[in-house]
């Protein structure tokens, strides 16, 4: 027997769900630019070196999956992972960010889409090199 203030699986599993699309929804998935910025100030990301030249790799930012790239040594770019098609991940594959779900291209020095059914850029994400480290915020 259960009384009217008991949450069943399957609803709790849909407030879950429901949670995870508002979250989604506030990660910029326009154009716009991420600030990048943490309440603590700038925030390490990762090494320099750890970017190949003329490579990018994943990484995240508070929680959210973003894509550096190191188009010329010593100049770091940054982008939400997150697609502008339906929000699925990006991925840094060969010259190119794509997106497995419904195959997205995009630049990884610009964000630009390359290829659809995306037709709206990656959001950038401000990022700065500080010695050897590159920086968010």
């Amino acid at each position: 027997m259960t009384n009217d203030t008991d949450i069943s699986r399957r609803t709790a599993l849909l407030l879950g769900t429901a949670g995870t699309a508002v979250a989604l929804v506030g990660c910029g998935t326009g154009g716009a630019d991420d600030s990048g910025t943490s309440d603590n100030g700038p925030v390490e990301i990762t090494k320099l070196a750890d970017i190949p030249v003329g490579g990018s790799i994943e990484a995240s930012l508070d929680g959210k999956p973003i894509l550096i790239s190191q188009p010329t040594a010593g100049t770091v770019v940054a982008f939400s992972a997150i697609c502008t098609h339906q929000g699925c991940v990006v991925k840094p594959v060969e010259n190119e960010f794509d997106c497995p779900c419904h195959g997205s291209k995009f630049d990884p020095t610009t964000g630009e889409a390359l290829a659809g059914p995306a037709t709206t850029p990656l959001a950038t994400v401000k990022v700065t090199v500080t010695g050897d480290a590159v920086m968010a915020g």
